[in-house]
């Protein structure tokens, strides 16, 4: 733990002698720390953020509520750094998580070590419009994943993602877009990867996994990424709509959420495999303040039950199959308060024994500095098959350089 806080502190500190060094200009938001070297043989910028959440919620029998249950915590500190190095078609994204929703997950295949690294990728536009990534970084599924943490338009993603998604991975991707007429762009994303999520040290478990999606932008691109930003803060002048699409194959997957979940151990310390494909079907809409995202889920596995053939007795560990879908919108007023809606379900195959539940959820923001100082609060009721339904109010800010 010491040593990890020291490489972080070395590498602020080293950031910091680069600053005294040479800057570029800038302002909350757009980094901590803007450094070119003066020979232009690369560049650095220095982002850290926090999140910090409160939570209380209340179970509800159908007549009666229980006592709340309530916690504060910092549900996300991140240092991030990116730039480009000799030419800024070569650039790179490192970025480290500090809390504990960060970095748990140790085990033995991560060498029971935190994972505090998310990120470490370098992307080559080596010709025309291609551009080859290689390293940690997240695979290209449902827009919701892709979107990052900072950029969301709730206090967190919904249902369907945190029981669909395929999150990071170590790998290659290949991104390519095409301009077709006036307006229209195609994109499409490839990517091979190892197939146990991120930070793994033990080589390859299973087999590997295969990841395409495919976009679709009718009407030209999104102002500055916007479709990779919740909320309509750029108020688009024209309808702007991403329609995707991605299918995942992970061949041979040792986990219960094809890259996440646990591990299917058996009895004997082998791990169970089976083939699990995802796919994942989304659209992103905004105009004019008006925004609204649309997200449908399904998860199959060849053989979900994690026992030996012939055998009957209850298995340890099923894989999530399933359906979920989610769908949310908001308008963005002038004076840069939001309110917004949010529909999320999770519809899991009985033989998974695994919790369906329905959440819709209003929220409200105010974006101080967009999303870089923003405070939210959201309050969402969940009803859930089989066990008490709930009432959780959330509230927080995000505060990000």
């Amino acid at each position: 733990m010491k040593n990890a806080i020291y490489a972080v502190l070395v590498c602020v500190l080293t950031s910091f002698n680069l600053y005294s060094q040479e800057i570029s200009d800038t302002k909350f938001g757009k980094g901590l720390i803007n450094f070119t070297a003066k020979d232009s043989s690369f560049s650095v910028k220095f982002a850290p953020r926090i999140q910090f959440r409160s939570y209380t919620s209340w179970d509800y029998d159908g007549e009666n509520f229980e006592d709340p249950e309530q916690a504060f915590l910092i549900r996300r500190a991140r240092l991030k750094f990116d730039g480009w190095a000799l030419t800024p078609k070569l650039k790179y994204k490192i970025e480290l998580g500090l809390s504990n929703n960060d970095i748990s997950g140790a085990n033995e295949f991560t060498r029971n070590a935190p994972r505090y690294i998310l990120d470490a990728v370098l992307k080559w536009n080596f010709y025309e419009n291609f551009e080859l990534w290689a390293g940690q970084t997240k695979l290209p599924g449902n827009v919701e994943r892709v979107v990052s943490s900072a950029n969301l338009q709730f206090i967190d993603r919904s249902i369907l993602n945190s029981r669909f998604n395929i999150d990071r991975d170590i790998g290659l991707q290949l991104h390519h877009k095409i301009n077709i007429g006036e307006n229209f762009v195609i994109k499409e994303k490839l990517a091979l990867s190892q197939g146990e999520g991120r930070n793994i040290t033990v080589g390859n478990l299973g087999g590997l996994q295969y990841t395409g999606r495919l976009e679709l932008l009718p009407f030209g691109e999104f102002t500055n990424k916007g479709d990779y930003v919740q909320s309509d803060l750029e108020r688009e002048q024209t309808p702007k709509l991403m329609l995707g699409a991605v299918y995942d194959f992970n061949d041979d997957a040792v986990k219960t959420r094809s890259n996440l979940g646990s591990y299917m151990i058996l009895e004997d310390g082998t791990l169970y495999q089976t083939d699990i494909t995802t796919l994942f079907l989304d659209a992103v809409f905004k105009y004019n303040g008006w925004s609204m995202q649309a997200e449908y889920a399904n998860r199959e596995a060849d053989a979900p039950l994690a026992i030996r053939e012939g055998e009957t007795n209850l298995p340890d560990y099923v894989v999530g199959v399933g359906n979920a879908f989610n769908i949310q919108a908001g308008y963005l007023f002038k004076s840069n308060y939001e309110i917004a809606a949010r529909y999320s379900t999770n519809d899991f195959k009985e033989i998974t024994n695994l919790l369906n539940r329905k959440e819709y959820t209003l929220g409200g923001s105010k974006y101080i500095v967009g999303h870089k100082l923003k405070i939210q609060a959201d309050l969402t009721y969940a009803l859930q098959d089989d066990i008490n339904d709930y009432i959780a109010f959330r509230a927080g800010f995000d505060f990000h350089f």
